[in-house]
């Protein structure tokens, strides 16, 4: 069962329909939930529908970016394979503990690790205030990135989707997983509550590093307390250009 499941994904970058339908279908799902279970009533400046072309916007930007990284990716892949390097070759593993360790090594390293390299080196962090200057965070702001950056598509759909989950549910979630209410405090317009929460996958990785932080829904307000007025968070041109302008102090 495992070895087919694995050899679904590996070859669903050959099937593009049904990959599109993965990553389509994901983000409607929680799209329309947030709509009815909203954590926060949205103020959007037009309509949601423009609010998420935007965001899509930077969507398609990646899309035709990844297209050519895909082709490093699958030489690099090719490589290791034939040159039996790296730790599945190493540690010998069968298919269970290849999927588990891809899975956490890719949640620490592209997940938390990126993450905070972004908000802790000046010319990343940038490029990642686009995604922060969204004054309305709901599924679509996990597709809200300049093209210099990348993201986990289902996961930052749920993690930053407008929903109100009951709090119980939410914080025992927290434990293990980036819940929708503890990403809504990496969302807080002010630091050091900007600087926290990291994590795009599992919550352990800001737990052990101190990264973690709390804050009740109803204390948090989104967008930035500097570097983009919070009235033009929606001009997608602005957003394209303002990370190669000076910035505010």
């Amino acid at each position: 069962m495992w070895e087919a499941i694995l050899n679904y994904f590996k070859t669903l970058e050959q099937r593009p329909v049904e990959r599109m339908a993965f990553l389509v279908g994901g983000l409607l799902f929680f799209w329309i939930l947030e709509g009815a279970i909203p954590l926060f009533q949205s103020q959007y400046k037009k309509s949601k529908g423009k609010h998420a072309a935007v965001n899509f916007s930077f969507t398609v930007m990646h899309l035709l970016i990844h297209t050519g990284l895909a082709i490093l990716v699958v030489l690099l892949a090719d490589w290791c394979q034939q040159a039996n390097f790296g730790l599945v070759h190493w540690l010998n593993l069968n298919v269970l503990g290849i999927i588990l360790l891809s899975f956490f090594v890719f949640d620490f390293f592209i997940g938390w690790l990126v993450h905070f390299v972004e908000h802790k080196t000046f010319v990343l962090w940038r490029f990642h205030i686009v995604h922060h200057a969204d004054n309305n965070v709901d599924a679509t702001t996990g597709l809200r990135h300049h093209p210099i950056e990348t993201f986990l598509v289902f996961f930052t759909a749920f993690t930053h989707a407008n929903i109100g989950l009951p709090k119980k549910i939410d914080h025992a979630m927290s434990y293990l997983f980036i819940s929708p209410n503890m990403h809504k405090v990496h969302h807080h317009w002010q630091q050091p509550y900007t600087d926290s929460n990291y994590g795009a996958v599992f919550s352990i990785w800001d737990r052990l590093f101190g990264t973690y932080r709390e804050l009740e829904p109803s204390q948090i307000r989104y967008g930035l307390d500097r570097y983009y007025p919070n009235e033009h968070d929606e001009n997608f041109w602005m957003l394209l250009k303002k990370p190669f302008s000076r910035l505010r102090d």
